[in-house]
């Protein structure tokens, strides 16, 4: 039933999208370029209803039997109203925020949060009271940042997608058929607005899409784990490693440059690698490739032992130290760092030839 619905919202999605771009164009839900946007005409945006719409199809004909379908349901309602008015009528980041933490509250007040953490050697860390607000802060945090790498064509779809995709297999193994569901059709959904959003795209989510595909990744991937142990914490911030930095880079930013957090810069990931001279598909394509060796990171880590997990916990440092030092190199830092790999690389290269 699962596969029948999967191709169903896929379809869905395909039929929607061009649909919701009309309407979208009609009630002048429209991202018009700046100096922080990389488009350079009138889009219509609005195209995360079509994602939305297409999630709830799936949603009514598996009616997943949890007790947590329903807060989710809820939940997902006011973010999409939130992202909607949004994409009409730029609300402020405070009103945003508050949709955000309304729906989070909703899920949390039907009994989804993280309550204790099992640690090695038998030990269970019992959270209380203190795993409410770490699970608001998860929502919150993970829904601002998919919105926050929504900056390039099919870039945040993209990403979700490899995630969702990620989040599937892992809850497939371990045999959780309510969070397969969930994923599956909401992957399905996506891919389906994929075909119209990715370079060039003819249509936009808008925040409508990027708070949706948030919240419900941040929702799901807890679903997955919550009841966790300590290593296995890391897993979701693992498969979530690229827009997870790409936020804490950006507030880290903006605090050392005394700027509010929501104020907008055009020092993420992708335009780095725009300034590098990578074109837009290009960049696109290598932030999806990064995005993937963490999600397969993520695979291996639940079928580890603790110390084969601390090893690709290492790597993944490693991995987001680069991606910060890449950023660095890009904004005119560490340049002999810069040159210093180049040698390196170019004398690798020439022993692999001879």
């Amino acid at each position: 039933m699962i596969y029948v619905t999967f191709i169903i919202c896929f379809i869905a999605s395909l039929l929607l999208t061009p649909l919701v771009k009309k309407f979208a164009i009609k009630i002048g839900a429209t991202d018009k370029p700046n100096a922080r946007k990389v488009h350079e005409k009138i889009m219509p945006r609005l195209g995360g209803l079509a994602i939305f719409i297409s999630f709830l199809i799936g949603f009514l004909i598996l009616t997943p039997d949890s007790s947590y379908a329903w807060p989710i349901l809820i939940g997902a309602f006011i973010i999409v109203i939130t992202g909607v008015l949004d994409d009409m009528y730029e609300l402020s980041a405070l009103i945003k925020l508050t949709g955000q933490i309304a729906a989070a509250v909703v899920v949390i007040t039907g009994g989804l949060y993280v309550e204790f953490i099992n640690l090695p050697f038998d030990g269970v860390l019992q959270l209380g009271i203190l795993g409410i607000p770490l699970t608001l802060l998860w929502i919150v945090g993970v829904t601002n940042a998919i919105n926050l790498i929504d900056g390039l064509d099919g870039l945040a779809s993209g990403v979700s997608s490899i995630v969702l995709l990620t989040i599937t297999i892992i809850a497939a193994m371990k045999g959780d058929l309510f969070i397969v569901a969930l994923a599956s059709i909401l992957l399905a959904s996506n891919l389906g607005f994929l075909f119209f959003n990715f370079y060039p795209a003819k249509i936009f989510m808008g925040d409508t899409g990027a708070l949706f595909l948030g919240y419900m990744i941040s929702v799901i991937s807890l679903l997955g784990f919550k009841s966790i142990t300590l290593y296995s914490l890391l897993i979701p911030v693992v498969i979530l490693a690229v827009p997870i930095s790409d936020t804490l880079f950006a507030i880290i930013r903006r605090l050392v440059n005394k700027q509010p957090l929501s104020a907008p810069d055009k020092s993420h990931l992708h335009h780095c690698l725009l300034r590098l001279g990578f074109s837009h598909r290009t960049t696109v394509l290598i932030i999806y490739g990064i995005s993937a060796i963490f999600s397969v990171s993520a695979i291996l880590l639940t079928q580890a032992t603790l110390w084969v997990s601390l090893f690709i916990v290492v790597f993944v440092i490693l991995a987001v130290q680069l991606i910060a030092e890449l950023v660095g190199l890009i904004n005119g830092k560490y340049r002999p760092m810069l040159n210093f790999i180049s040698k390196v690389t170019n004398i690798t290269m020439a022993k692999m030839k001879s």
